[in-house]
C-alpha cells in the first residue's frame, strides 16, 4: 500500500513538479489556496490560516510537505509573512497533533542566513535581513519546539534551498536568462561573482530522496547545485546552449549603482515599479554562495548538473515551441 503523503501549497511552481515526480510511488494529495493547474482532481482548497478548512484533510496520511509560503519582496502587508509562515506553520503542527501524523518535510530558505555571508553552512549563525527570512526562521523555531516535544516518535527534516530556477518559472533567474538570450544584456561589474543556484528538477528529487527515507530524527539541509557558476561563467553557459556569443558589455560597478538609485528615484515619484534598482544592482554584483556539502555527502544524486539545468531552462523557456503558456510566478 503507498504512503499517505499530504502536500500543503502544492499548487505552483516547485509543488507543481514535485507532484509529477511522486504522484506514482506515493497516495499523494494536496492542499491550498489555490487550484493547481496540472492537478486538480487530487488539489482540495484550503487556507493554513483557516484551521477549519484543512484539519479533517490530514486524517489518516503518514507525511505532510509544507511548502506554503509568502514570499514575494512586494507583499503587503508585511504581517502576512507571519500570519502565513509563521501562524500558518503553527495551525499545521496543531492539526498533524489532532490527527497523530508524526513526520513533517519543511522548505524553509537559505534567506535565514541574511546578506553577504561568506559560504554559510547549515550551522551558521542566523541573520535575516527582510520578513521573508525572518518569518521563516521563526517558522523553523516552532518546527522544531514541537519535535523537541516529542523526539522519539517525530521525523522532521527541514530543507533551505537558495534561489530556484527552471522551466515555467518567472524570477529573477529567468529575467537574467532572457537579458542575456536576448543579447541585450549588459554585465555590471567585472563578472567574477558567484552565485548558488538550485534547478527545481533537483530539489524536487531531494525532497523525494528525503521522503523515501524518512526515520525518526530532525535533520536541516542547505540545497545548492554545485558547483557554482561567476556570471561570466553563467553567460558562457547560456552561450553554449543557444550555439551564439552573447555581445559583451561591461558597465562599471559605480556607473551601474548610479543607474540603479535613478530608477530608485523614478520609481518614488511615478510609483511605479522598475526591473533595475540600486539594491538589484547591488545584489546582481554580490558574491551569493551557501554550502551544500551535507546535502551532497548523503547518498543523494542530483539527476541533473548545473549546465545540463540550465540548458533544459534555455531550451524550453527560449528555444522550442510551447505547449502551453502556464507560468508560475516568483522571485
Amino acid at each position: 500500500m503507498k504512503k499517505k503523503v499530504i502536500l500543503i501549497g502544492a499548487s505552483g511552481f516547485v509543488g507543481t513538479r514535485l507532484i509529477e515526480k511522486t504522484i506514482s510511488d506515493f497516495d499523494i494529495k494536496n492542499l491550498d489556496k489555490q487550484q493547481s493547474h496540472f492537478y486538480p482532481n487530487i488539489t482540495t482548497l484550503g487556507d493554513i490560516r483557516n484551521q477549519n478548512s484543512f484539519d479533517s484533510h490530514l486524517e489518516g496520511q503518514d507525511t505532510v510537505i509544507l511548502l506554503a509560503a509568502e514570499h514575494r519582496d512586494d507583499v503587503h502587508p508585511t504581517s502576512l509573512y507571519y500570519d502565513v509562515n509563521v501562524q500558518g506553520t503553527r495551525n499545521v503542527l496543531a492539526a498533524m497533533d489532532r490527527k497523530n501524523v508524526k513526520n513533517i518535510i519543511f522548505t524553509s530558505s537559505v534567506a535565514v542566513y541574511g546578506l553577504n555571508k561568506v559560504n554559510p553552512d547549515e550551522g551558521h549563525p542566523v541573520d535575516p535581513f527582510n520578513h521573508y527570512g525572518k518569518s521563516k526562521w521563526q517558522a523553523e523555531e516552532v518546527l522544531r519546539e514541537w519535535y523537541h516535544r516529542n523526539p522519539q516518535e517525530r521525523s522532521l527534516t527541514i530543507i533551505r534551498p537558495t534561489v530556484i530556477f527552471g522551466e515555467r518559472n518567472r524570477g529573477n533567474v529567468y529575467n537574467l536568462l532572457r537579458q542575456i538570450a536576448s543579447g541585450k544584456f549588459a554585465m555590471i561589474g567585472d563578472g567574477n561573482n558567484y552565485k548558488s543556484m538550485a534547478y527545481v528538477g533537483n530539489v524536487v528529487e531531494f525532497i523525494k530522496y528525503r521522503l523515501e527515507n524518512l526515520s525518526q530524527g530532525y535533520e536541516v539541509y542547505n540545497y545548492v547545485d554545485k558547483p557554482d557558476l561567476s556570471m561570466n561563467q553563467l553567460v558562457a553557459e547560456v552561450e553554449k546552449s543557444l550555439g551564439k556569443k552573447i555581445p559583451s558589455f561591461h558597465l562599471p560597478y559605480t556607473l551601474g549603482v548610479l543607474g540603479g538609485f535613478g530608477f530608485d528615484v523614478l520609481s518614488k515619484i511615478s510609483g511605479k515599479k522598475y526591473p533595475i534598482s540600486s539594491v538589484r544592482v547591488k545584489k546582481f554584483c554580490a558574491t551569493t554562495q551557501f554550502d551544500a556539502t551535507k546535502t551532497h555527502d548523503s547518498s543523494f544524486l542530483a539527476p541533473y548538473t548545473l549546465s545540463q539545468s540550465i540548458d533544459r531552462t534555455i531550451q524550453y523557456e527560449f528555444v522550442k515551441v510551447k505547449e502551453d503558456d502556464v507560468t508560475f510566478i516568483s522571485e
